[in-house]
């Protein structure tokens, strides 16, 4: 017990003593938070800006509808010269019964959008005219859907991305450096148990990484960005405590085979790196092309991210666990038997 103490006392010093190494564990990974945060928090709130001219029950409907931003000119000349320059996709002229609608040729999406709900205002307000009953009638309810804002997006997803860089990295270099400075062979001298010097290491990425989970969780609640949980965020847990393990075992592998710090952080980015863009840490994973979605498949970090989102934003129930908890444990088993196979106190 006192072997496992010391060691994990040394651990955490070397970690915060080394100011590079706190500034990518926590400063580096939540830059990318703030950012994306800031730049997407309004993603998918901005309403179609259109010019008006004049006014009446069609462009008092248009303004109804709320999904239309209107600004008005005092001549339709001055307006067409603002679509003509690309300022506005369209716009709209009331004068009495007639209605003039001009759209610019180069933005056909936004001019569609817009002239189908110009077309469903007038029909609207020709019908209430003549008196006519509505033949048809809409039943239309909001359906609750999986789609996440951004933040709920990112979040999990850049969290789980600075969890494993974190553990891998840190199991790595510490590999590396203790077996190049002979502090392996002191220590097994002394005499220390494998079991013992992984445990210590585990036990300390563990703390840093739930200090980082912490950290990323309380700036994403912050107002500005607006993250919500859901009900069933704790079964999060056990996916991100196995992730953890997972790219833990990742790094000891790596560490076992480096030679060097500097050849253990190219092997750890080499790893890192690729499962980031595609595991959905920073774009949804279902938007890539099918072979991209089956290669992303292979890898821990995916499936820790899926798993995370699924309960921390997406309200998933226990059943969701089955897959990811799996998989991860998988990755456990077999990369940490291989690391142990391999471990070498100290360089041949």
């Amino acid at each position: 017990m006192t072997a496992f103490r010391s060691l994990a006392t040394a651990m955490v010093k070397i970690f915060y003593r080394d100011k590079a190494t706190l500034f990518f564990t926590f400063v580096f990974p939540l830059m990318f938070l703030v950012v994306f945060g800031l730049l997407f928090r309004d993603a998918g709130t901005s309403k179609t800006e259109i010019g008006v001219v004049g006014n009446g029950p069609v462009i008092a409907g248009l303004e109804q509808t709320g999904a239309l931003e209107l600004t008005h000119f005092k001549t339709v000349d001055e307006a067409v010269r603002k679509v003509r320059d690309g300022d506005l996709p369209a716009l709209v002229a009331e004068d009495g019964d007639r209605i003039t609608y001009r759209f610019a040729q180069s933005d056909q999406t936004r001019a569609s959008v817009v002239g189908g709900i110009v077309q469903g205002v007038v029909s609207h307000m020709n019908q209430q005219a003549t008196g006519q009953p509505e033949r048809y009638t809409i039943d239309g309810t909001n359906v609750e859907d999986s789609s996440l804002k951004p933040i709920q997006y990112i979040t999990p997803g850049i969290m789980s991305w600075g969890v494993a860089v974190s553990a891998v990295f840190g199991a790595a270099l510490t590999l590396v450096s203790w077996r190049r400075k002979q502090v392996l062979r002191r220590i097994r001298l002394a005499p220390v148990s494998v079991p013992t010097v992984l445990t210590a290491r585990v036990v300390v990425t563990y703390g840093i990484a739930i200090a980082q989970a912490l950290v990323f969780i309380g700036v994403g609640l912050l107002p500005v960005f607006g993250l919500k949980l859901t009900g069933t965020w704790y079964l999060a847990i056990p996916v991100f405590l196995l992730g953890i393990l997972a790219f833990f075992a990742i790094g000891m592998l790596v560490g076992a085979f480096c030679k060097t710090e500097e050849a253990a952080t190219g092997a750890a980015n080499i790893v890192v790196l690729p499962m980031a863009f595609l595991s959905g840490t920073f774009f949804p994973i279902d938007q890539a092309p099918p072979w991209m979605r089956a290669i992303s498949e292979i890898f821990p970090l995916r499936h820790m991210n899926d798993g995370i989102t699924d309960f921390l934003v997406r309200g998933q129930g226990a059943s969701a666990l089955v897959v990811p908890c799996a998989v991860l444990a998988g990755f456990v088993l077999v990369v940490g038997l291989i690391a142990a196979k391999v471990f070498q106190w100290e360089d041949a």
